[in-house]
């Protein structure tokens, strides 16, 4: 656990990021009306939408600006010159590659390629499947060296994905064979599993933990996306493939 004085270091520049965050969800809000009629109804500053996104930044950036003053108290300016001069160091580059920072590189990749690459184009049961093959694997093992070979080959996969998607492969591709997006998930899925049993079918425990994985990637999506698509009547995110072939299932359309 790091110590009190290297935490209040770290709240400066968090209550910094805080801070600025809040300006912009502030600088958003004040692009939505304020008052304004609708309908024949004439709408008072009091009721407007942006009241809220208001209130929520205006309290981030100022909770922001209470962590940094007390984190300055704390650490005083020559904790800030020490911090400072520790940013333009080696330290700091070590510290960017090391394994504690590569899990939230992780992390952030798998959860920014999910929302805004995945879910907007790829069935949602197959991206689902995909998204949790790999979060699981990757952590589920508890090993440092197999996270980094796992998560470089997602993030090579993930580089294909945004070229494929960059070039406008999939219309093109779509009017030769159905659903492309979901074939070309389906094949990245199927090489990230036979990769990552290849890198642990000589450890038991491991190989124990990689069918539980593929277990509960498969299960969950298909349980949970199942109940919602037939039993609530929700349409999934995106439908493809997978939903197709469950659709044809459901409602016997042979």
């Amino acid at each position: 656990m790091m110590d009190k004085d290297k935490l209040r270091k770290a709240d400066i520049f968090s209550g910094g990021f805080f801070f600025l965050f809040g300006l912009w969800i502030i600088s958003q809000a004040l692009k939505m009306p304020m008052k304004g009629s609708w309908g024949g109804v004439q709408n008072v500053w009091f009721v407007s939408p942006a009241l809220f996104p208001l209130l929520v930044g205006s309290m981030i950036s100022f909770l922001g600006v209470l962590l940094i003053r007390t984190a300055f108290k704390v650490v005083g300016k020559e904790g800030i010159r020490i911090t400072l001069r520790w940013l333009v160091s080696r330290n700091l580059i070590i510290y960017l590659t090391g394994h504690t920072t590569l899990r939230f590189y992780a992390i952030v990749v798998l959860f920014l390629s999910f929302v805004f690459m995945n879910i907007p184009r790829i069935d949602f049961f197959l991206c689902s499947i995909l998204f949790l093959v790999v979060f699981i694997s990757m952590f589920y093992f508890d090993d440092d060296a197999l996270l980094i070979k796992l998560f470089f080959f997602y993030l090579a996969g993930t580089g294909l994905f945004l070229i494929y998607f960059a070039l406008g492969l999939p219309a093109q591709l779509a009017t030769v064979v159905p659903y492309p997006n979901d074939w070309f998930a389906l094949v990245f899925i199927v090489a990230y599993l036979t990769y990552a049993w290849m890198l642990i079918r000589n450890t038991l425990s491991l190989r124990k933990k990689y069918r539980t994985s593929l277990i509960l990637a498969l299960v969950t999506p298909f349980l949970i996306g199942s109940i919602f698509k037939y039993f609530l009547l929700v349409p999934m995110p995106k439908e493809g493939l997978i939903v197709t072939v469950m659709d044809a299932i459901w409602y016997f359309d042979f």
